[in-house]
């Protein structure tokens, strides 16, 4: 998995649901090697063209958006950014559900490969909180910076993304599609990033940085013991549906254990067969 390339991208909205109407108001990506290094950052606020609601979580508001592109403007980018690379998000069923409704019939290719982070960490590490901000702050020790502005998102999915390949006891594989180059296309768009107090964001340029995205910093001793299937790391992931994933996995590996031994077994008794095969005496096994 650290040799792959990750696009991790984050969202702000003006609801939760595209299919109520919500639309995407601010878009991040951040383009990132295994080991952390960063590639390219990229962030624009978006036109959604209806009234932008929910300020209170992202602080975009209706004035911000004026003269930002709107998300076909964007599909170019977009290509450029997730060509061979995974897509990442912590909830990417949140992400993918905009990409799908507002970028995919301007052009982007659909079902393109995805690794989602809060399903991954549910099923490597035990933590009391999964959602960004605490997951950071309980395995880096830090809250996250800006956090609700897609780029801040971004960067600290990215973060948790390398870490968890750089803290891994052991392996870690993706198990998925593998990554697709995607055709290039013209770009369109002028981009419109959000501005804080201190003036406008700064982003990575188009070439690597020497350093990874912050140091990549030691995590508690909270790796579980049996990976949990991440299938069935969805939705609330309350104490029952955590119990009923561990208890899966303990059957999963008991299934594992039973088959090793029986394996095992049927082995040691092909091979004494064979063994008491070649010790009879010549004239018998050929007259067999």
């Amino acid at each position: 998995a650290r040799d792959l390339e990750y696009a991790v991208v984050d969202v702000e909205t003006t609801g939760l649901r595209p299919e109520g109407g919500a639309r995407v108001c601010e878009i991040a990506v951040v383009r990132m090697r295994g080991d952390g290094t960063v590639l390219r950052e990229f962030t624009t606020l978006v036109d959604p063209r209806i009234k932008v609601t929910g300020q209170e979580f992202h602080g975009i508001a209706q004035g911000d958006v004026v003269g930002a592109p709107r998300a076909a403007e964007l599909v170019a980018e977009l290509c450029a950014l997730f060509s061979g690379a995974v897509v990442v998000g912590h909830n990417l069923d949140f992400e993918n559900a905009f990409l799908t409704s507002e970028f995919v019939p301007a052009g982007l290719p659909d079902g393109l490969p995805g690794l989602c982070t809060l399903r991954t960490l549910r099923s490597q590490v035990h933590l009391e909180r999964y959602s960004l901000a605490r997951a950071s702050h309980a395995l880096g020790g830090d809250w996250p910076t800006g956090q609700h502005t897609a780029l801040g998102d971004a960067r600290a999915c990215a973060q948790l993304l390398a870490e968890l390949l750089h803290n891994a006891p052991g392996p870690l594989f993706y198990v998925g599609p593998e990554p697709v180059v995607l055709e290039e296309r013209p770009q369109q768009a002028q981009l419109k990033p959000r501005r804080s107090a201190a003036g406008s964001v700064r982003l990575a340029g188009p070439r690597p940085r020497a350093v990874p995205v912050r140091e990549l910093r030691a995590w508690p001793r909270v790796w579980r013991e049996l990976e949990l299937d991440p299938g069935l790391c969805t939705g609330r992931f309350d104490e029952a549906e955590r119990a009923y994933a561990v208890a899966r996995a303990r059957t999963r590996a008991r299934v594992r254990t039973a088959l090793r031994i029986g394996a095992a077994a049927a082995g040691m008794t092909a091979a004494a067969l064979l063994a008491a095969a070649l010790c009879q005496p010549k004239a018998a096994r050929s007259s067999s």
